[in-house]
Formats: structure tokens, sequence, C-alpha cells
């Protein structure tokens, strides 16, 4: 699938035959009666609709024919919370799911995805707003993993964590102030909460969570890569969840 659609004739048929857009762009202004049919459907999708300059366009478009309004599409279809939590009850395991707390590079949110898969999560949930989505770079960076791994694009994650929790399920996040990982018991059903290098996981999902896991470190720099964190903490949870 395309990673980007434009042109007014090109997104309006995008958004009536279903197609799941991430993003649209519209030309801040523009107030014509296709723009705004175009806003209208967007709306009843839910799309996240960023109004930008004529400049930022430009700069986004791939055929320099974009009329004032550029879609970005997702390259895979998006799955469901439940959908996830399904696939988890017909392996007959308890549930493993990765939360991603604003990952907004989507080669990171790709490899997040192959180690998600790789560890035997069941699915993977990211936030409509400021992140990633299923791009065709994130497809590619996945390696496949998007073929076989769920992942649920939901409005609010601390909401959504709350309701999982209400179904049984413990949550672990990735904080560099919390115990060592090592030191947690990670068996059961589990989130792993991980959010981007440079903010990490924001405040009211961390307040949600109901441990804290930092990975012990013995350099000179302070952090890890937010892919490379996800797949330190999966591998001690796939330990536990094999010798416990």
């Amino acid at each position: 699938m395309s990673e980007q659609i434009e042109g007014r004739n090109a997104v309006l048929e995008a958004f009536r035959s279903g197609r799941c857009v991430d993003k649209l762009f519209i030309l801040d202004g523009c107030q014509d009666g296709p723009v705004r049919t175009i806003a209208r459907e967007a709306r009843k999708k839910d799309t996240i609709i960023h109004y930008v300059s004529r400049e930022r366009l430009d700069s986004l478009s791939e055929t320099k024919a974009h009329q004032g309004v550029i879609a970005q599409v997702a390259a895979y279809e998006y799955s469901t919370v439940e959908g996830i939590l399904a696939k988890a009850e017909e392996k007959g395991e308890a549930p493993f799911i990765f939360v991603l707390d604003g990952i907004e590079d989507p080669h990171n949110l790709g490899a997040i995805i192959r180690t998600a898969n790789l560890a035997g999560a069941h699915g993977v949930i990211i936030p409509k707003h400021h992140a990633a989505g299923l791009t065709a770079t994130v497809a590619k960076t996945s390696a496949g993993a998007l073929n076989y791994t769920p992942v649920a694009k939901v409005t609010n994650l601390a909401r959504t964590i709350e309701e999982l929790k209400e179904k049984g399920i413990w949550f672990v996040c990735a904080d560099m102030g919390g115990e060592k990982m090592y030191d947690l018991n990670l068996t059961g059903p589990i989130g792993l909460v991980v959010g981007n290098e440079g903010e990490g996981v924001s405040r009211l999902v961390r307040e949600k969570c109901d441990f804290m896991a930092s990975i012990p470190m013995k350099g000179d720099i302070d952090s890890l890569n937010a892919s490379v964190a996800a797949g330190v903490l999966a591998y001690e949870i796939v330990r536990q969840r094999l010798y416990a």
C-alpha cells in the first residue's frame, strides 16, 4: 500500500473507501467546498487533522501536486485491544502486551514490534496522538513481524491501562528511577510500558502503572535507545515466564 495519498479526489476517495488514514494535512486557511468535505470525512473517522503552511505541505509532498491536502495512510490495518486479548486466550497464555507511550521514530517502532513478536508478546498498543503510526518504514523495520503481531491504536493510553488492569493485567513501566528489573515479579498477565528517549513515559501513564523497572547500567552514559530498552525488559519478562 502507498504510504501517502495526495490531491483532493484521491484523499476523499481514500476516506470513502475505508482506508485507514493516520494523519491528514490540510493547507491552513483553505475552506473551499472539497476541502471542507474531506475534513468532515476525517472527523467521522476520528482522524488527526493538521492545518499547516503551504511550505510544510510542499516539503511533505512527493507528487508536488497536493492541491492543499495530503493523507498519510497506514501500511497495515490496526487491530483492537480486544483482538490482542483474544490472541492470548486462543494460545492459552497469560496476556503479554507492549504499551508504547510516544514512540515517534518509525524505525524504533518497527524494531519494538519485531522484538514484541520474538518475545512472544500478544500485541502492541500505541496512542493515536504524538506517536508514529504503521507506516511503510515501520513495516519494513519490523522485518515481517507486523504480519503476526497485532497493533492497536487508542485515544487514551492511561484509560486503556485502567481498563486492562480491571481484567487482571499488571503494568510495569520502564523508568530509570525504578527498582532493578531483576528484583520484580514480572510473571503472569503483564503489560510492558515504554516511553520515548527524550521524555520517557508520561506522568499520567506512569501513575497508572503498578511497578517501575530500571535496567542496571554500568557505562558512562545514562540511557538506552527506546527499542533496546524495550528488548532488555521484554526478555527479563520472558526469562521469568519461562522459569518462574
